[in-house]
């Protein structure tokens, strides 16, 4: 499932409107799709005993409606992302077990998109409507760097067994709390 990704940012404040265009191979986070590592298509750092690398984040839109100056609404749109040419492996020391570390990397990061969704839902319209956006998209993107290197240091970046399974465990656990926020929906 390969896409082109267009990011369209689009904010309306004071009938100003911003655009921006990106264009890069990515896969969007869905719940029937499991990373392979044909989708790592980036050249592996042979500096490090690193084995595999996931690139993925979160991107976040949204707009402000107004009348007469008022803030009236928001959209947002928010978006779980693998990027596949930024992602490695080395393929001689690479399995399955490594694989579902990386693929647990891509789901904490949809973990933390349905979290923020969740967030948006309960924003309410204030003057501070913007701020208040930012201000969240900051945050989550702080929580998900600190999930990932907890993750990594429980894990020893995957070489404890019992760990790995406990996290796998938890991560589906709390996924399956927030499936209402769910990116595949």
């Amino acid at each position: 499932m390969w896409l082109k990704l267009i990011v369209l940012f689009a904010l309306f404040i004071n009938c100003f409107i911003s655009f921006s265009q990106n264009e890069e191979p990515i896969l969007l986070w869905d719940d029937t799709y499991k990373l392979s590592w044909n989708d790592f298509k980036d050249q592996p750092d042979p500096n490090t005993d690193v084995v595999a690398i996931t690139a993925s984040g979160i991107t976040f839109q949204y707009s402000i409606k107004k009348s007469d100056d008022e803030i009236t609404g928001f959209t947002t749109q928010v978006k779980t992302i693998f990027y596949p040419e930024k992602s490695w492996h080395k393929p001689e020391r690479a399995n399955k077990h490594i694989l579902s570390h990386e693929q647990l990397h891509f789901d904490i990061t949809e973990l933390h998109s349905r979290i923020f969704r969740q967030q948006l839902s309960l924003l309410l319209v204030s003057e501070n409507l913007s701020e208040n956006l930012d201000s969240l998209y900051n945050d989550i993107k702080n929580d998900l760097r600190n999930m990932q290197n907890l993750y990594d240091a429980e894990t020893d970046y995957s070489r404890i067994i019992e760990a790995q399974a406990k996290w796998q465990e938890q991560i589906q656990l709390e996924l399956s709390k927030l499936s209402n926020f769910n990116s595949s929906m």
